[in-house]
């Protein structure tokens, strides 16, 4: 069942986080729906500018369509992840997503706010919300890059004043993460009374973490000792998760996370049976380990086990 954003954070706000995760392929949607069915929990699927680009949309909606069909059981949102303007306007028009992302988070705050009130306006005359970004991630993700020098973190009153100029639904705040699987180097980690101060000043609005894959080192050790070459790579803590939940955190992105377990299969496959040329094969081993992956983080954020209380009160 495909639900908007917004009746999934009046569920969840201040009680656990809903894991928003990206896919781009017929793997990823497979191991996406059975984790989360495996962990009864609701979800949000991504999908970014870069998977629209990978393969052709119709392509993506009908294999998303598939899997709501034979898993008719879920709860999830459809949400386009880090949208320009003319991409945001696509996707309204298509009658497919609940939720769409705009990124306009690096230009001056006045265009950001117009940019951001113009596709929300588009999105609510369609009963689609809108999900917009203030402050600058540092890190690299598809067609984003921000040296860490450029990143920003979320001005709370800015927050507030941005929330009532846009009448945005969800905002991502940028809080010391970062995309991609180098976030932190040294001692870095997350600013939690930024949340916090945004939090008092907008009371009851969902707010969202984005490069918040915790780049598992036993999944890092594990690629590099089958060939791969990642080095100094440490993410966030998810057993932070909770907190940042309790402040108003109701949607955290995770995608990098999801990116190691595939490498590491195909990675461990090709050097431990190298006679293998079947794509299936890794392939059937990632949905499982994936649908495993998806599972365990919906323990973190606390969504766990809330998949038949949303559904009755969304139906």
């Amino acid at each position: 069942m495909i639900v908007t954003t917004k009746e999934l954070f009046k569920h969840a706000y201040g009680k656990y986080a809903v894991g928003a995760y990206n896919i781009n392929n017929l793997e990823q949607t497979m191991g996406l729906f059975q984790g989360n069915l495996q962990s009864k929990a609701p979800f949000i699927l991504q999908i970014s500018k870069g998977a629209r680009n990978y393969t052709d949309t119709s392509m993506l909606e009908a294999m998303i369509r598939g899997a709501d069909n034979l898993y008719p059981e879920s709860v999830f949102a459809v949400h386009l992840d880090h949208g320009d303007e003319e991409t945001c306007y696509e996707c309204i028009e298509s009658g497919f997503y609940s939720s769409v992302m705009i990124d306009a988070s690096h230009a001056p705050f006045e265009e950001n706010v117009a940019i951001t009130k113009r596709v929300v306006d588009a999105a609510h005359a369609k009963g689609i919300v809108v999900e917009a970004e203030l402050g600058v991630l540092g890190g690299v993700e598809e067609h984003i890059q921000v040296d860490e020098k450029d990143s920003r973190l979320t001005d709370p009153a800015e927050a507030e004043e941005f929330i009532k100029k846009t009448n945005v639904d969800s905002l991502a705040c940028a809080i010391g993460t970062s995309h991609g699987a180098y976030k932190f180097t040294g001692s870095q980690g997350l600013h939690f009374e930024v949340i916090e101060e945004i939090q008092k000043k907008v009371p009851g609005f969902p707010l969202v973490m984005h490069g918040s894959s915790s780049v598992p080192q036993e999944e890092v050790e594990r690629i590099n000792a089958a060939g791969g070459k990642l080095g100094g790579a440490k993410g966030v803590d998810e057993n932070q998760f909770s907190k940042a939940a309790k402040l108003g955190v109701t949607k955290v992105n995770i995608d990098t996370d999801g990116r190691l377990v595939w490498c590491r299969v195909h990675r461990e496959m090709f050097r431990d049976h190298p006679e293998v040329f079947d794509l299936r094969k890794p392939g059937t081993i990632f949905i499982k380990e994936y649908a495993d992956f998806i599972a365990h983080k919906n323990e973190k954020l606390g969504s766990a086990g809330k998949l038949d209380e949303v559904r009755e009160l969304v139906k």
